[in-house]
């Protein structure tokens, strides 16, 4: 496997790493990327200090200058409609806290898998984040806490796939990810290793030679879910970044999020697939928004995700077409979103 690594070299760490420092975090940056002032975003300065802004400055390259509703830019915004209290609307929509946070830096949600929380960093921050409220702090998962982590994960036999997430995973080191990847495989009930991460999405050349070398284990499966809601956020870099990580036998999904004004069209959801599967990933999930608070104005409604379901069933191959689930606390799975 060492031979296809080579021939898919990665750009430099340094890369990766200064772009996730050259981000944009106030307003004024904004409006001047994009041409804009902030009464024609709506921008609150409110809702930036409930939950900050960071948004690197690779993303913000994709949106289209001077429009205020630019796909990429609602996903990112600092919106007056994040400070409305909604009805039905939690800081934890998807029951992980409590019993479904057994051990600090485990989600142990689902029968069969785990979630080890990597890191509370993400590289964007996305306003309709389910976890925007989680208690990161009660849930520190460091290299000292790896091992009490990891007992947890082999005493039960039952585990035999771990979800690495945060935050996003891929903010830690290359180093840091193949010390954490090897501890896991040396768990012998544990067969496959599954990523969650937007990273090579927002900033694909994060996908380094070392980072492939770091998720590939002898003896473990290798999945990458990487999170994109639209076409526009696939650019060349990012296919490119797709193919070094299926080259190195990563096995790539996409799973999207159901977003008002962001691509609760069929157009623009058949335009997602195309291009996902286009650029080497497999449509996934296409999750119903979770109802947590802040993020009500993305909200569509179950009518019509249902419609935009059939239709684009209608107009893509059965491959092309992601599962419409929603994320129901306390249940066994994913719920689909069928009747």
């Amino acid at each position: 496997m060492s031979s296809l690594i080579s021939l898919t070299q990665a750009q430099p760490v340094a890369d990766w790493r200064s772009a996730m420092g050259d981000l944009v975090t106030q307003a004024k940056d904004l409006c001047a990327a994009l041409a804009l002032t902030p009464e024609a975003l709506g921008w609150s300065d409110e809702a930036m200090q409930a939950f900050p802004l960071r948004v690197p400055r690779a993303f913000v390259a994709r949106m289209r200058v001077g429009d205020a509703k630019d796909p990429l830019l609602l996903q990112v915004l600092a919106g007056a409609q994040e400070m409305q209290t909604s009805d039905g609307f939690s800081a934890d929509p998807t029951g992980e806290t409590g019993t479904a946070n057994p051990h600090p830096g485990i989600l142990h949600k689902y029968s069969g898998r785990v979630l080890l929380i990597v890191t509370g960093s993400c590289a964007i921050h996305c306003r309709y984040c389910f976890r925007r409220h989680f208690p990161y702090a009660d849930n520190q998962n460091s290299r000292s806490e790896w091992p009490a982590a990891l007992a947890y994960i082999a005493n039960d036999s039952s585990i035999s796939e771990v979800i690495l997430s945060g935050g996003d995973p891929l903010v830690a080191g290359d180093s840091q990810l193949a010390e954490l990847v090897s501890l896991i495989g040396a768990i012998g009930h544990v067969r496959r290793l599954r990523v969650h991460t937007r990273l090579p999405i927002v900033i694909p050349s994060r996908v380094t030679q070392g980072l492939l070398e770091a998720l590939r284990h002898p003896r473990l499966q290798s999945v990458m879910v990487v999170h994109s809601n639209h076409a526009n956020e696939i650019d060349d870099e990012v296919a490119e970044a797709f193919s070094r990580l299926r080259t190195a036998g990563i096995t790539l999904f996409n799973q999207s999020v159901l977003l008002k004004g962001v691509n609760d069209s069929a157009d623009a959801l058949v335009a997602l697939s195309e291009r996902l599967f286009a650029a080497g990933a497999l449509p996934y999930y296409l999750h119903q928004l979770d109802r947590v608070q802040g993020a009500a104005h993305f909200e569509v409604s179950a009518e019509h995700s249902r419609a935009l379901q059939r239709e684009i069933a209608a107009r893509l191959p059965g491959y092309l077409v992601p599962q419409l689930v929603q994320d129901v606390a306390g249940a066994p799975s994913k719920m689909p979103l069928t009747h």
